[in-house]
């Protein structure tokens, strides 16, 4: 089976993940999603299934390595190694950074750094072999300009954006692709916590007005990782005009 055809898609059960997932469906991907939450990941794999997809779900934790490990195992023994890598996984921490625990910065950098370093360590081996391989690591405009009570999810993207310039400048030469798309507000289940006031604020403040769907994200997304080979070590930025 050829890698280009196999995508691995991280935080894949709902909002842009799973946007991604429908996005790649449509033109025959073979796809393994992961999230932590098995109800939802197991719904959104019964969705692709009745659309005609080829879609394998493992519920897994990648911000553990050992979850990981079980992750790509299970890829390649049904699709072989992914060619395309969608590093989507993140969680959000709304709060002073005094009053946050030892435990929470952690659990917030493995899910939003570490997952990233864990998941491409074992997807590019097989990707140099094959002189052949597309990732893509969902970020935040965060990760450039910071957010007030947001420090830890803003150092995490910022992380990412470093992470994603440098792999790009060490795989360029292996033919593997490395982007970032960098997303500003996305209406998901993220931002869920805002109060009818509070998004008519945020939206007043974009200058699109409105705040971007997760189909949106997930085209661009999709032109992305089918971008002429050129294309790596950038920052795409997704947020109708507002940083």
């Amino acid at each position: 089976m050829k890698p280009q055809k196999t995508i691995l898609i991280t935080g894949a059960s709902r909002g842009i993940g799973r946007a991604i997932a429908f996005r790649f469906a449509r033109e025959g991907y073979r796809l393994v999603l992961c999230a932590r939450g098995e109800e939802a990941l197991a719904e959104t794999r019964a969705r692709l299934l009745d659309a005609g997809a080829d879609c394998l779900a493992v519920p897994a934790d990648v911000g553990d390595p050992d979850g990981c490990r079980r992750l790509f195992e299970a890829c390649i023994s049904s699709f072989g190694p992914p060619g395309l890598l969608v590093n989507n996984a993140a969680v959000s921490h709304i709060g002073l950074l005094q009053d946050m625990s030892d435990g929470q910065w952690d659990s917030l950098m493995h899910t939003n750094l570490y997952s990233l370093f864990y998941c491409c360590r074992l997807a590019i081996p097989p990707m140099v072999r094959a002189g052949w391989g597309r990732i893509l690591n969902i970020s935040s405009v965060w990760g450039a300009a910071g957010a007030s009570c947001e420090t830890a999810y803003s150092a995490s993207k910022g992380a990412v954006n470093a992470f994603t310039r440098a792999l790009a400048k060490e795989l360029a030469p292996s033919g593997i692709q490395v982007n970032a798309l960098a997303c500003g507000v996305i209406d998901t289940d993220m931002n869920r916590f805002l109060t009818e006031e509070e998004r008519t604020a945020l939206t007043g403040e974009i200058p699109a007005g409105r705040m971007g769907q997760p189909e949106e994200a997930a085209e661009m997304a999709y032109r992305l990782l089918t971008a002429p080979s050129y294309l790596t070590g950038q920052i795409v930025t997704l947020d109708g005009g507002w940083q």
